[in-house]
């Protein structure tokens, strides 16, 4: 069974306190808070990690939040994926380290947009890396950039390269809902954090707007 967790991560990642500004504004949302922590909890807690294992998860938690920021929630998941596999987790914190890029950025399959193409690194993991993490954790990195930093890509091709990796449905379906949500929660983290270090000004107008 999917156990909740006690502390709502997004105030953990945010570093408010109970009764902050920053806290306030989130309240006008409970739903939104609610969610927020069901889904890491899910995620991270779930009822069967069969097709696709809790330290896993952690490891790619940790390398999709580096691929994004070096900011309070990659250090969070850094330390998860630390405690799940410290050995394993070095190793995909210096390949997100070296994989870091601007983005989003990648080629559009439609004609139309042919102009809008813009190009960038394309991440493979290292020769070492692969070996050491095995290939079914290596494929699951590659694809975690590719839904970092250039979405546009993700095609059919890219899927199949998680099947010929052992993935299997399943897997791929949490695999990209753990991104997305990794994505949701880390912008949602940062921008709180903007407003705290803001001040009361910048939170009067935000929570006006809310």
């Amino acid at each position: 069974m999917t156990e909740v967790t006690v502390t709502d991560v997004v105030d953990e990642l945010t570093g408010v306190e109970p009764d902050a500004r920053t806290a306030a504004l989130r309240d006008r949302r409970p739903v939104t808070r609610e969610q927020l922590q069901a889904s890491f909890d899910a995620l991270f807690s779930p009822v069967s990690d069969e097709h696709f294992s809790i330290t896993d998860r952690e490891l790619v938690a940790a390398f999709a939040t580096r691929l994004t920021a070096d900011d309070a929630s990659a250090a969070f998941y850094a330390d998860r994926a630390r405690s799940a596999d410290p050995v394993a987790a070095d190793i995909v914190l210096a390949e997100a380290a070296q994989a870091t890029t601007t983005g989003p950025f990648g080629l559009y399959r439609e004609a139309g947009l042919q102009n809008e193409n813009t190009d960038g690194v394309r991440y493979v993991p290292s020769e070492d890396a692969a070996i050491a993490l095995g290939s079914r954790l290596a494929a699951a990195l590659t694809h975690t950039h590719l839904l970092v930093s250039r979405p546009r890509e993700a095609d059919d091709a890219a899927i199949q390269a998680l099947l010929d990796a052992g993935w299997d449905a399943d897997g791929i379906i949490t695999l990209s809902q753990l991104v997305s949500f990794l994505a949701f929660q880390q912008r949602v983290a940062a921008g709180l954090r903007a407003l705290a270090l803001a001040g009361p000004a910048s939170s009067d107008s935000t929570e006006a707007s809310a």
